[in-house]
């Protein structure tokens, strides 16, 4: 669920843009081939041509679980009846690259893992873990994606990564019951977010959910901030540690952020409650409740939506979203991606790379909900709601002018491990806010062991 992009007018991204291009057969070539008709899909809507594979067993890790994870497994299950494998999930934990390096220095290694930090796919190709990507899986990125997703699983000029799931991370979401019956309307800028929590607040009901319990989630409530209040350029110097967490930056950003997180009144159970908030509970809390939900807006992504499905409230309809406020002259757009990566060298782990970089594979989770494809060639049609619709168009149509997560571009110690580096240090500031000297040396220390690591 992880990764940063930034879009040059963020409004686009509630701006309807012209349709996407219909992806037509494809034959990458090579080897012998099964046949559309042997695996019965529909030969005039086939993307990608795949290896027959008859009793091959492949396995897929990704850190993803619950409705997520089953969506994945469709997409699987598809690859199976195409080429005759038989391919297990693995769950992982964070962080991957930890639970990787356990498999593989026990000899078991799955056959591809879902990577989910650009800085964890660089370790992997750095330990000689991750095997480059092929000729046939290379066709399928070149035709379907821009330049800008193919450099991202690059490591040194090699390509290691085929992106199979972005997302947009720069949305609030909110319970439109709870708005109505305050009188409060969709805020364009931190100053208004602000005011509108206030509203949303004397109403009765709690306006803003946070699931600190999970430390990544702090990270992209501080690089939404960040991006807009600072800038992209200041944003990269960040991201590469080209100038320190004692910057002046970032004590704007973390002021800015201790607006929110200094009020516990307007966060759900306060300082305590939201520590021990995980994000799937802190999205379905703000929509169940009724008229009393524990909250009235959630932040986070596009994939937020498979979350309100648990739940009775329909997107569109009860549960709607806008762009996170803007804090500088232009709100943020970010975004999180998983990146499919080869561990094993064969055929089946590149034909699973092959399908993973298709139109096919894309579609079939897109129409699950609560994904977002990085794939320019998906027809939007596939996504199933008006809201998921627009923000893959808005994905699709920043085109290379995009940007990842500061945290996911970090050494995975820093930026990736659940009770350490910027994880802990801002659930920490999410604890005490006023300690923003000590919020900033505290993050300092840790990335400058990091970087030098």
């Amino acid at each position: 669920m992880r990764t940063t992009l930034r879009i040059s007018r963020a409004a686009a991204v509630f701006t309807a843009i012209g349709a996407l291009a219909l992806t037509g057969c494809g034959d990458d070539g090579g080897g012998k081939n099964k046949s559309d008709k042997d695996s019965g899909s529909d030969k005039q809507s086939s993307s990608v041509t795949l290896p027959e594979l008859d009793g091959e067993k492949l396995s897929v890790a990704a850190v993803w679980t619950g409705a997520e994870q089953a969506n994945f497994v469709k997409v699987l299950k598809e690859f199976e009846k195409r080429t005759g494998a038989e391919v297990t999930f693995v769950p992982a934990q964070d962080p991957i690259v930890n639970f990787l390096g356990t498999k593989i220095a026990g000899g078991q290694p799955p056959d591809v893992a879902m990577i989910p930090q650009v800085g964890a796919i660089q370790q992997a190709a750095q330990k000689k873990w991750a095997k480059p990507v092929g000729p046939e899986a290379k066709a399928q990125l070149a035709k379907n994606y821009s330049q800008v997703w193919q450099d991202l699983g690059a490591v040194d000029g090699t390509q290691y990564g085929v992106y199979f799931k972005a997302a947009n991370k720069s949305l609030i979401w909110y319970n439109a019951k709870a708005f109505e019956n305050a009188g409060a309307a969709e805020p364009k800028t931190w100053k208004d977010f602000l005011k509108t929590a206030e509203t949303v607040s004397a109403s009765g009901v709690t306006p803003v959910s946070v699931g600190g319990a999970d430390g990544w989630t702090l990270t992209d409530w501080f690089e939404n901030i960040y991006l807009s209040q600072a800038g992209p350029e200041k944003y990269d110097q960040l991201a590469q540690h080209k100038i320190k967490w004692t910057d002046p930056s970032v004590k704007a950003a973390l002021t800015t952020l201790a607006e929110l997180f200094g009020k516990p009144s307007l966060i759900a159970g306060g300082a305590d409650g939201a520590l021990q908030t995980e994000f799937p509970a802190s999205v379905t809390q703000t929509f169940t409740g009724g008229d009393q939900p524990k909250a009235a807006m959630v932040y986070e992504g596009d994939f937020v939506s498979v979350n309100i499905a648990q739940t009775k409230a329909k997107i569109g309809t009860d549960a709607k979203v806008f762009p996170f406020p803007a804090v500088g002259a232009e709100s943020p757009v970010v975004t999180g991606g998983d990146a499919a990566v080869a561990l094993k060298d064969g055929k089946g782990a590149q034909a699973l790379l092959t399908w993973l970089a298709s139109t096919d594979a894309a579609q079939i989770m897109a129409e699950q909900g609560g994904f977002i494809s990085p794939n320019k060639a998906l027809d939007a049609a596939a996504y199933p709601n008006d809201v998921q619709r627009t923000m893959a168009k808005a994905l699709v149509a920043a085109g290379d002018s995009v940007r990842f997560d500061m945290s996911d571009q970090a050494p995975q110690s820093f930026g990736g491990t659940p009770g350490k580096g910027e994880w802990k240090t801002l659930q920490d500031f999410l604890k005490n806010p006023k300690d923003i000297a000590g919020t900033q040396a505290k993050l300092e220390s840790d990335a400058a062991k990091a970087y030098k690591s």
